[in-house]
């Protein structure tokens, strides 16, 4: 008995102790959580009492060279409902059907849904959700954010692109700067009871959204505007499927104008009649696959993202490969009798009845093939593909637009006599537009292969600080005295040869003429086209005009030279006195 009573007392010892150390334990508990992490179960308890609404950040706008807003941001509004919050749930659902014009279903099913809060419309118009806030539903929330918006409509659209619902950049320039546009969304916190009511007493807190920064451009509105007239007209009156122009200074490689027409609407962007015309989406699917696709076609810029044989433009490459390589001299002798042989094959020049005696100067302004087709060949395969690595066909410009394509060239192991014949006056390959003209600037202006591009500089606006842009020039493409000859070479075909409708008064201007048909051959497709800058012997603008499939007369020096006239006759005195450096 007295050995129960032992044990028994022992047994409540041992349970008062073990009380003890728990209180203790629970005690120490209590105070490292109510001291040491005091401020982390606090922020806890506030999150779960505080709802976030998001608030855009007003998106960096993109500027001309010359400061004007090519791309802005318009205020709209958000609608949104919180559940818990509502009071009159019928007249919620009646007056956003109304005002939002969705039907009334839709909305039902968003004020019903249980959650702490559900977007009913992003991008309402300013004053539509100022009538709606002025109904002062309970639970109905207006919040104002940004939308893009551009004040010139189509203008330079395959170059700017656009943004998405969210404000994120879609294509173009607008996806290429993403990181420097978007700018930092702030946030509204409100702090709700327990049943999710706001509480009015405890307001509501802001962390204020930070603009995204602006992005000036090397594009010139003006030239742009003027530029994509000319191709517009260009294209209706020949009824050719597009019309591509670039300008650029050869110096250094900034874009004044690209255009390629037919542009799209930047402000509706998926709007396929803009383009396609009264076109159903039966016949959309019969040109490109689906509407998708053709969505693709019409936001593509075609001075990038496409290729096509250049044709005798082309010529101005082979006769610099010829002058470099000293294999041939402007004065040196040949003959064309309207064609040439090359192993089993009858390459025939566009002159048939040929042009007989001339000089390689004489050659390059008539753009004879066969002569270009024996300088090709004295270049030989291995010499002629190790300069176009030295130009820097191969390569991609670097351009800063997604999706640039890439040369499609022959491989070297593939490339025979034939191939180099053809490869030598502009066929049996393809280069993007863009490529053609960085190529030609690399050869004309001293032999500085350029990096193309449109962003000069970013700017903060909060602070005003300015970032500007750095592009690499590669020098040694060719010698000074390739690119000089060059340059008088070019300058007699528009004053004397096949480029004369690209001849202007005052003023001298270097060039070469190209038609080239489209694969496959004989489909009666061609593409006209003509390169010249100004001034010949100092190049400091460059431009391109490429027309696709026109009817008609289809020679590039009838239809694309007159082009170039055009824009340099509006555009040269424009520039004169304008320092672009």
């Amino acid at each position: 008995m007295k050995g129960y009573q032992t044990y028994h007392k022992r047994k409540i010892v041992f349970v008062f102790f073990a009380v003890v150390l728990v209180m203790i334990g629970l005690a120490g508990r209590v105070f490292y959580l109510m001291v040491p992490c005091s401020e982390y179960y606090t922020q806890k308890a506030l999150e779960l009492h505080e709802r976030e609404r998001s608030i855009k950040a007003a998106r960096g706008r993109i500027l001309d060279r010359n400061g004007v807003v090519l791309a802005d941001n318009r205020t709209v509004c958000t609608i949104s409902v919180i559940h818990s919050q509502i009071e009159d749930p019928e007249a919620v659902i009646k007056v956003l059907s109304e005002k939002l014009e969705i039907d009334e279903e839709s909305v039902r099913k968003k004020v019903e849904k249980v959650s702490s809060i559900e977007r009913i419309k992003s991008n309402v118009d300013k004053s539509v959700g100022d009538e709606i806030r002025e109904c002062n539903l309970a639970g109905v929330k207006v919040d104002e954010d940004y939308k893009r918006f551009y004040p010139y409509s189509t203008l330079a659209s395959k170059v700017l692109g656009f943004t998405g619902g969210d404000n994120q950049g879609i294509v173009g320039l607008e996806v290429r700067y993403e990181e420097y546009l978007k700018g930092i969304d702030g946030m509204i916190l409100t702090v709700t009871d327990a049943k999710g009511v706001e509480i009015d007493t405890a307001g509501e807190g802001r962390i204020e959204p930070i603009a995204g920064n602006d992005l000036t451009l090397s594009l010139d509105m003006n030239i742009q505007t003027y530029a994509t007239q000319l191709a517009q007209q260009a294209m209706e009156a020949k009824e050719a499927d597009s019309v591509s122009i670039i300008v650029m200074n050869p110096q250094n490689g900034e874009i004044l104008a690209m255009v390629n027409v037919p542009e799209y609407d930047l402000n509706n962007p998926f709007d396929l009649q803009s383009v396609y015309g009264e076109k159903t989406p039966e016949m959309l699917a019969q040109v490109s696959g689906n509407t998708t696709e053709a969505a693709n076609r019409m936001w593509r810029n075609g001075c990038i993202n496409d290729t096509y044989e250049p044709g005798s433009t082309f010529k101005v490459i082979t006769a610099a490969a010829g002058l470099e390589s000293k294999v041939v001299t402007i004065e040196d002798q040949f003959s064309c009798p309207g064609y040439c042989i090359v192993e089993d094959r009858k390459i025939r020049c566009h002159k048939t009845q040929g042009h007989g005696a001339e000089t390689f100067l004489t050659a390059t302004m008539n753009s004879c093939n066969p002569v270009f087709v024996n300088v090709g060949l004295r270049v030989g395969i291995d010499r002629y593909y190790e300069y176009f690595k030295q130009f820097g066909l191969l390569n991609k410009t670097g351009i800063d637009l997604p999706g640039e394509a890439a040369t499609i060239m022959h491989k070297k192991e593939n490339m025979g006599l034939v191939e180099l014949a053809t490869v030598s006056f502009g066929q049996s390959f393809q280069i993007t537009p863009i490529q053609l003209v960085t190529t030609i600037s690399s050869l004309v202006n001293g032999g500085k292969r350029v990096t193309p591009h449109f962003a000069v500089s970013l700017e903060d606006p909060s602070t005003g600080n300015i970032k500007k842009f750095n592009y690499e020039i590669r020098e040694g493409v060719v010698s000074e005295e390739t690119s000089a000859l060059l340059r008088f070479m070019l300058e007699k075909v528009v004053s004397e040869g096949g480029g004369q409708k690209a001849y202007i008064e005052g003023y001298s201007i270097g060039g070469k003429t190209a038609t080239s048909q489209t694969l496959p051959r004989g489909s009666g497709r061609y593409i006209a086209s003509f390169i010249g800058f100004e001034p010949a012997e100092d190049p400091q603008v460059i431009a391109i005009a490429i027309i696709n499939n026109p009817k008609g007369v289809y020679y590039g020096g009838q239809i694309a030279a007159p082009v170039v006239k055009k824009l340099y006759e509006n555009i040269l005195p424009y520039l004169e006195g304008i320092q672009y450096n």
